[in-house]
């Protein structure tokens, strides 16, 4: 399994539109095609104006097909569209879990 980091630098002051607008619109639609949300969250101390999310995936094959789908609904087209005046910048990453970890053993 595979964790995608996703981190979205906002305008100053647009964090709690974003969020509020991610709530009412785009969670929605993006959970039942992403699937295992890991968290959602936004930073209040170092860089300011930041948007992290993580969603679990059984492997790349698994994200590619998940994001292709999102990538395509009608929904998240105008959703994406309309909240991109917020976004700055954007990061992702892909993380893989330690053998450790809790995320090690177990499938999204």
């Amino acid at each position: 399994m595979i964790v995608e980091q996703r981190t979205y630098t906002l305008y100053p002051a647009t964090v709690a539109e974003y969020l509020r607008r991610y709530q009412e619109e785009g969670l929605e639609i993006q959970r039942p095609i992403l699937g295992t949300m890991v968290g959602y969250f936004y930073t209040e101390i170092g860089a300011l104006n930041q948007i992290v999310h993580m969603w679990a995936y059984d492997d790349l094959a698994d994200r590619d097909r998940r994001r292709t789908q999102l990538k395509s609904n009608p929904g998240w087209i105008n959703y994406s569209a309309s909240v991109r005046q917020y976004l700055m910048n954007q990061e992702n990453k892909i993380l893989i879990p330690a053998p450790f970890s809790p995320y090690a053993t177990s499938a999204p």
